[in-house]
């Protein structure tokens, strides 16, 4: 079974078909002994993809909004093991020895036995190693940038026959086997740049749109404090039901956060994510600070302020790296108003190329 693309009006849309998975011109295939199938073999030995952090929701875009950062973010190095089959993870750095070596208990694992699910059949084994730049439960799309990047490197090594949007849902499955099957942070780290996500739900094609951003003025000042806000207990803090006018509330701020982007409207942008009635007011309580922070950064001068994914980092806008500055200031200063200590604080630009080679 493999994927289908298909690009209509800026959207895309990826759906289970019965044809052959898609190869790259300089991918081969050799015939192995074992059986008669075709299977396809490595075009390098080595290959190793970065993919950057993200931040999910901006506000009132809860599951279906997110977009890819500059700065920091996971690196896998994906490597050829001739006369074997199968995924290995020879070594994970970064997570402290928290992460599982077992292929089938870490995103790595998952999003690159995917990937060969898509590839098709191949004529050897693959070891991994993980190098987490991200902290984990930090809320900047930590396991997103390991599956990305992991997916990115396995098809690197059969010369990436399997395009980025149709590795989004290898990227799904290792986001379900740990946060959930949501694609706000795996679609803008493969994609990059912000990824609206109009359809996301099992057994339906996966649709994304890519939101353009032409302005270079637009700051995201990110501070993660030292907590972890792991996603399920997050997921598990919301309510089933929502009363009619946050309802409207929300969609009337998600339609002004995207319309922010196309116009390239920063102050728009950080108004419309500052106003989430849903989803921050029931997270917020549980990261140490977090209304102080966002009383602070406002204060600071950012146009607004919220909670990154499932927290506990807080993002700001801004569309000046001074006032940046001073609004980082203001928001570590609010985290240890709060009893937290920061762990980093960093002001990034939007990152536009998503998973890539290095």
């Amino acid at each position: 079974m493999s994927l289908q693309l298909r690009h209509s009006n800026g959207v895309y849309s990826v759906k289970r078909t019965t044809r052959p998975a898609f190869l790259a011109q300089n991918a081969s295939r050799v015939k192995t002994k074992a059986c008669a199938k075709s299977a396809l073999k490595p075009v390098k030995s080595e290959c190793t993809a970065f993919a950057p952090a993200t931040v999910a929701n901006l506000g009132p875009g809860f599951d279906w909004l997110g977009c890819a950062v500059e700065g920091e973010g996971d690196t896998v190095v994906a490597k050829v093991v001739p006369d074997k089959k199968g995924i290995f993870i020879e070594s994970i750095e970064g997570d402290g020895g928290r992460l599982s070596l077992d292929p089938a208990k870490n995103c790595i694992g998952v999003a690159a036995t995917e990937t060969l699910k898509l590839i098709g059949e191949v004529d050897c084994g693959i070891s991994l190693k993980l190098h987490k730049g991200l902290p984990l439960g930090s809320g900047m799309g930590s396991s997103a940038a390991s599956a990305a990047a992991a997916a990115w490197a396995v098809n690197g090594l059969f010369g990436s026959p399997v395009s980025k949007e149709l590795l989004i849902n290898a990227g799904l499955e290792s986001e379900a086997s740990v946060s959930g099957y949501h694609a706000d942070n795996i679609g803008p780290s493969l994609l990059g740049g912000f990824i609206l996500i109009k359809k996301c739900k099992r057994g339906s094609p996966v649709e994304l749109m890519s939101l353009p951003f032409s302005k270079d003025n637009l700051y995201f000042v990110l501070v993660n404090p030292k907590f972890e806000a792991p996603t399920a207990k997050m997921r598990a803090a919301l309510k089933p039901t929502v009363p009619m006018a946050s309802l409207v509330n929300n969609c009337q701020q998600g339609g002004a956060l995207v319309a922010g982007i196309l116009t390239g409207n920063v102050p728009l942008i950080g108004e419309a994510l500052d106003s989430d009635v849903v989803v921050e007011p029931a997270r917020a309580p549980l990261i140490p600070g977090m209304m102080l922070v966002k009383a602070a950064a406002k204060a600071a001068g950012a146009y607004g302020c919220t909670i990154s994914g499932a927290g506990p980092t807080a993002v700001a806008i801004v569309d000046d790296v001074k006032v940046g500055e001073r609004v980082s200031r203001a928001m570590c200063d609010a985290f240890r108003a709060g009893g937290l200590e920061v762990n980093t604080a960093k002001i990034v630009r939007l990152n536009t190329d998503g998973a890539k080679f290095v």
